[in-house]
């Protein structure tokens, strides 16, 4: 454990290895020796196409420019998710970036929009956000000293093939090769080296395990154990098909529900992306699969392929000298698009925490304990949009609708639902914008607003209501089509995928 960390080996390419190669080799590479191995005959899931807006971190870290990735991977624009259904059928909302309104020292915008409700001063509360309104009327564009709150639709596999460019130009080395064996030290149990199908050893000294679902170092080699959530989150299935674009992309991801689970629609610039997450105990494959066909627009470009999981997490996401990243790490459904946030963070606090002089246990509680409250919000935000739903139409809604859910999550629903107020803690991805937008896009009003709001004047209260919402107004009214800016922007260098 006390050994000098010199060779940094990755398993498994994908998303998850490239971008973990990239960050490695750009930001540490002149200290490391980094090696990737993956064969070209292992597919990858590859369908983490929507992102959120915590992936501009990465890149300005890596020093690319938006441009260049965008171009190369295909992407457009994203400020949101719209959800159709989820609420009750033919109900629908959008849960946008960036912030509601203006919050007082004591207080969020939410409760002064309350209010207004009550004395029907207001429209909808996206009115009062510059990214919702922008999303719902197909306006954007990138300007100077804009706040980064929006984040993008790409190919997934086009992602990865621009990252592994990048890393080889910073001196990184991919073994091409499956892994037949995983070695371990004798004394201690952390692992020694990668064995290859054609016999060759490539030893290292700290492990980065991006094999997928199969977890091939973190679970199969080192039993790190795994915390299920199906019983909170059961859908456990996934069906994605590739279709022709046949209109210009909007700048949000839909998230169309169903009686058995959910479709995503993503608008990439010359194709969409699509898929059905769904739970097997309620509707078969065929009949997934066949759902799914007949609720998708344009000519499919590839062959639908079943994709099956099971949400819940690594006891430990780092366990002697290997560092689970990707889907070897856990697994939540794509609902919020946080699968690339998840690589992201663990591989910045790996670099973080990085163990020059020898894995230190301190280290790798510290590294366990952040995950794990990180991964615990984004569970109990996923877990919300199926519990608090008016839906009762069909045995999978009616389970979600009535089941036990995860202490943390019932405080928060209570505390928003009793008094309107919201909070967020430490290191948890989602804020306060996002949790009232869901909770109310969900059917949760609350019965109360904070009593602060009521040493307003009804008049000054209508005052600082419409002048926010005619501020937002004004500036998404000077933003283009979201489909021109990125002709002009950041149009697509390539018509694969």
């Amino acid at each position: 454990m006390n050994k000098s960390i010199k060779k940094v080996v990755i398993a498994g390419g994908g998303t998850a290895g490239w971008m973990a190669a990239a960050a490695f080799s750009k930001l540490m590479g002149k200290n490391l020796d980094i090696v990737l191995v993956e064969s070209d005959d292992i597919g990858t899931v590859g369908v983490g196409e929507a992102t959120i807006p915590t992936l501009h971190i990465f890149h300005r870290l890596l020093g690319l420019k938006e441009q260049d990735v965008m171009a190369a991977t295909n992407a457009t624009f994203k400020l949101g998710i719209q959800f159709e259904n989820w609420h009750d059928v033919n109900k629908d909302y959008l849960h946008s970036f960036g912030f509601l309104g203006k919050d007082c020292w004591a207080c969020g915008f939410q409760h002064f929009w309350l209010k207004g409700k009550q004395q029907n001063m207001v429209s909808e509360i996206g009115d009062y956000c510059t990214e919702h309104l922008a999303a719902r009327q197909g306006r954007f564009a990138v300007l100077p000293n804009q706040d980064y709150n929006h984040a993008y639709h790409m190919d997934a596999s086009l992602y990865a093939k621009f990252l592994r460019k990048f890393a080889e130009q910073h001196g990184m080395t991919r073994i091409e090769g499956k892994i037949a064996d995983v070695l371990q030290h004798d004394d201690s149990g952390n692992i020694k080296a990668l064995q290859l199908e054609n016999g060759d050893i490539i030893d290292g000294d700290l492990f980065i395990d991006c094999t997928g679902f199969k977890a091939l170092l973190i679970e199969q080699t080192l039993n790190t154990g795994f915390e299920d959530w199906s019983h909170w989150l059961p859908c456990d299935s996934a069906i994605a098909v590739q279709t022709e674009a046949v209109q210009q992309p909007i700048p949000y991801t839909r998230s169309i529900a169903h009686q058995s689970g959910w479709q995503w629609r993503i608008p990439l610039q010359t194709r969409t992306g699509n898929g059905l997450v769904f739970c097997s105990k309620f509707i078969s494959d065929a009949d997934a699969t066949e759902l799914l066909l007949n609720n998708i627009e344009g000519q499919p470009i590839n062959q639908p392929r079943v994709i099956k999981f099971k949400t819940g997490t690594r006891r430990q996401h780092w366990n002697k000298n290997c560092v689970a990243v990707g889907l070897s790490a856990g697994f939540l459904e794509p609902l919020e698009s946080t699968s690339i946030h998840m690589i992201q963070r663990s591989i910045v606090r790996l670099l973080q925490l990085f163990p020059a002089h020898g894995v230190i246990q301190a280290d790798v509680d510290e590294f366990n304990q952040q995950t794990k409250i990180e991964m615990d919000n984004i569970r109990d935000f996923i877990i919300l949009h199926y519990k608090v739903t008016d839906r009762e139409d069909s045995r999978f809604w009616r389970y979600c609708k009535n089941m036990p859910i995860p202490a943390s999550l019932q405080h928060r629903i209570d505390m928003f639902s009793q008094s309107g107020k919201v909070y967020k803690y430490g290191n948890e991805l989602f804020g306060e914008s996002s949790w009232i937008q869901v909770m109310m896009g969900q059917g949760l009003i609350p019965k109360e607003y904070h009593p602060i709001v009521d040493l307003m004047e009804p008049a000054e209260l209508q005052s600082f209501l419409n002048n926010i919402k005619a501020t937002v107004k004004r500036k998404v009214d000077t933003l283009p089509p979201h489909h021109d800016f990125v002709q002009h922007y950041c149009k697509s260098t390539t018509m694969q995928g």
